[in-house]
């Protein structure tokens, strides 16, 4: 089981005081967060790609570069790109620069996007959302196979016999699907025989049994070996010392931010109540003391099996003392226990 971290790098006004860091101050704090994950010895970091004012990162690959020379060991992903509304032959070069600086730790997290402003911004048509995601994932893995390309599509103008430099450090980039509870999306992850990250931002985490375990069905009638088999959860959540501190320093800012997509989207406002449920042992929110952490982590392998876990901590800015002593004790406590209870039940 591989423990990791995943951000927006959101930057919302505090909801106490109104503050509002400066783009400059929590970019330099996703830096510091990124270097103590690493120095704690967590498995991944994953940063993802927006376009608008409330998550202050548009291209991931650039802040990852970063971050690759600033770290020993940690992996470094996105989470995701907006495959649909970019060129996968520069994702391809974004991302074999940042696996060269960081000597083979980059990967790419390639999903549709839930927040769509990349496709105007980039003129594409919103009735291709499907289409646009399935072509160019398929440039994207035949990139990631050859170093020189002969493709045609319908989306972006042909290659023919064309290099495509430089290629990455690792023999192939890892290229995840994310999706979140799609299964079309699922399927063509399965048969494609990509790693595969689930996102479970609401809800029950057991109502989304029935797509991992089409992954895993569809990935073993696609003649796939299921000792390659790869699964990601990534789930919203935040540790502080004791359940009750946790729940009372993260409610606000992560009220704030769904409240906020809520009313874009048209979904009803964030509640206490219903944030309480949410992080309660049924509710897909890991927000709590460490074994609380601890025990919906291993609730959720149970369930599926995953071989991979990613806490999002920051879904609205926490001062950044917090947000450290959660990746403190993600890295020290919670990882280690997983890890060795994962560990204890694949030898019995």
């Amino acid at each position: 089981m591989e423990i990791g971290i995943t951000t927006f790098v959101e930057n919302t006004p505090d909801p106490a005081t109104g503050k509002l860091l400066s783009p400059y101050e929590r970019m330099m704090n996703l830096m510091e967060e990124i270097e103590l994950a690493d120095q704690l010895g967590l498995d991944v970091f994953s940063i993802g790609e927006h376009h608008r004012p409330d998550f202050i990162v548009s291209s991931p690959a650039v802040v990852l570069a970063a971050a690759a020379v600033k770290t020993k060991s940690i992996r470094l992903s996105s989470a995701v790109t907006v495959l649909s509304s970019d060129d996968p032959v520069r994702v391809f070069q974004d991302f074999a620069h940042v696996d060269l600086l960081s000597k083979g730790r980059a990967e790419i997290m390639a999903g549709r996007g839930s927040f769509i402003e990349s496709f105007p911004l980039f003129g594409n048509d919103m009735n291709d959302y499907n289409t646009l995601f399935a072509e160019k994932l398929d440039l994207l893995a035949q990139l990631n196979k050859s170093e020189k390309i002969t493709w045609q599509g319908h989306h972006r103008p042909s290659i023919d016999n064309r290099g495509v430099y430089p290629r990455p450090y690792q023999p192939e980039l890892p290229i995840w699907v994310a999706v979140g509870g799609t299964p079309e999306s699922v399927v063509r992850a399965a048969t494609r025989g990509l790693p595969m990250a689930l996102a479970i931002i609401g809800g029950s985490p057991d109502r989304f049994v029935p797509f991992t375990n089409l992954y895993k069905d569809t990935w073993t009638k696609a003649g796939h070996d299921p000792a390659n088999l790869r699964l990601a959860i990534n789930s919203h959540g935040y540790i502080a010392d004791d359940s009750q501190k946790a729940a009372d320093e993260f409610y606000g800012p992560y009220a704030y931010v769904m409240s906020k997509i809520g009313r874009e989207r048209g979904w009803s406002s964030m509640t206490r109540k219903q944030y309480e449920w949410m992080r309660s042992p049924e509710g897909s929110l890991l927000v709590g003391s460490p074994q609380q952490v601890i025990d919906k982590i291993l609730y959720e392998h149970e369930l599926f099996g995953n071989t991979r876990f990613l806490l999002h901590i920051s879904v609205g800015t926490l001062p950044h003392a917090s947000v450290m002593r959660a990746i403190e004790l993600l890295g020290t406590v919670v990882g280690p226990a997983v890890k060795k209870a994962v560990g204890d039940a694949v030898l019995n």
